[in-house]
């Protein structure tokens, strides 16, 4: 039996975690005398005299700590102890088990059945006091933990929701960034041009596009600004402007003549001017490289500007590649230098691939870059006879079977394919 508690156990009542303590013990007696200490240290306390009943008080409300007497008539205090753990949920409460068993195989059975703690009859004061205060304690850092997780949820929820407003932000920005490449293939006479545009997030930072000004003449580029993301994409929408198909007073690749007709700026003088303007403007730290060119169709002359961007493939009709072009500084990096152009000779049946960095630096399974040789053989694993954008679809479909599975895109990828069939 637990002893009358002493004026000196009166005074210092366990307060913090545990306030509510029910007390099942089928011995009115024993229920009785640890009521009456539980009172006297301050614990608002209820009791029960079966399992049953003292399951049904707390589906009312939820103690903070349960003392129950292992063996009862009906349901034993194991059960009672197992029914509680399964219907308790997201709240807990510290239950010891009052036994006189102390075998090892009865203690693990105790455990197993969501026992804290057990203590042997007769129950000693002192030694109820310090089981309840270590109650308290893992109480207090259980439901510490719980506050702690319940505002992490709270906190992951609310960045879900920021989440997916950018999310509808970025899909619509997306469809924006879409809109400045309408055609992704175009016939201009018997010649052609393809576009292939494969951003590695939402939006990306490289840019494709064709324009004319009047028959037989053919401006087209491919474009990759420094960076990627939201940044980028916004650079991408301003040079899509610089170099509209639609609007024509816009383009700096057009200059107008005798206030009748346009033509095309020589490319090294779009370079230029593309340059002044990222230049001028305070606050751009962005910089993109470009292979612009622009095709007479009827000669099949090309002219080219290279400002940093990855060599043009240039396909022949015999089944020969050479890659052209000489380099050159990206546009948007330094100021007031100029750009040279180059110009080559294409034959009918001849095609001129321009690409982003993010074919060339894809990293294959082993770990390495594709590179320009990679390309290469890329373009040899596409089917014969194909062109334009079915062309395009299949290089990059190439291109995924030999990157790394799990390593998807870490770049933009995009291209630009001029095939020349004459005027």
């Amino acid at each position: 039996m637990l002893p009358e508690p002493t004026d000196e156990q009166d005074v210092s009542p366990v307060s913090g975690s545990i306030r509510r303590v029910l007390v099942v013990d089928d011995s009115r007696l024993q229920r009785r005398i640890l009521v009456a200490s539980l009172k006297k240290w301050g614990f608002e306390v209820v009791e029960a005299e079966s399992g049953e009943q003292a399951m049904e008080m707390c589906q009312q409300e939820l103690p903070d700590l349960i003392l129950s007497d292992w063996m009862m008539p009906g349901m034993t205090g194991i059960e009672f102890c197992r029914a509680f753990r399964e219907s308790s949920g997201d709240g807990y409460s510290y239950f010891i088990l009052l036994t006189s068993k102390s075998e090892k195989n009865e203690v693990a059975e105790g455990l197993d059945a969501g026992a804290d703690d057990f203590l042997t009859k007769p129950v000693s004061s002192d030694e109820l006091r310090a089981r309840i205060s270590a109650g308290e304690r893992i109480l207090r850092m259980q439901r510490e933990l719980f506050e702690k997780n319940r505002i992490v949820s709270e906190t992951l929820d609310e960045l879900q929701s920021v989440y997916d407003a950018i999310d509808k932000d970025l899909m619509q920005a997306r469809k924006i960034q879409e809109s400045l490449v309408p055609e992704l293939s175009k016939s201009f006479g018997s010649s052609s041009v393809s576009l292939l545009l494969k951003p590695c997030g939402h939006i990306g930072g490289d840019l494709v596009g064709m324009f004319s000004p009047g028959v037989n003449r053919l401006g087209f580029y491919s474009i990759d600004v420094s960076g990627h993301g939201i940044t980028s994409a916004m650079m991408t929408a301003r040079l899509g402007g610089y170099l509209s198909s639609t609007y024509f007073d816009q383009n700096v690749g057009m200059e107008k003549k005798f206030n009748r007709f346009y033509a095309l700026r020589p490319p090294e003088e779009v370079a230029s001017l593309l340059n002044a303007r990222l230049i001028a403007d305070t606050g751009i730290e962005e910089y993109f490289t470009m292979a612009y060119c622009i095709a007479d169709l009827r000669t099949g002359l090309v002219k080219m500007v290279q400002a940093g961007h990855p060599h043009p493939l240039l396909l022949r009709k015999d089944g020969s590649m050479e890659f052209i072009g000489q380099g050159g500084v990206p546009v948007g990096l330094v100021p007031d230098i100029g750009y040279s152009q180059e110009e080559f000779q294409m034959e009918l049946g001849d095609r001129l691939l321009l690409y982003s960095d993010g074919f060339t630096e894809a990293h294959l399974e082993d770990g390495s870059m594709l590179d320009s040789e990679g390309l290469i053989e890329l373009v040899k694993k596409c089917k014969p006879g194909q062109s334009g954008q079915e062309f395009l679809d299949d290089l990059y479909w190439n291109l995924t079977q030999v990157m790394g599975k799990d390593s998807g895109l870490e770049d933009d990828i995009s291209a630009t394919l001029f095939e020349f069939q004459g005027p």
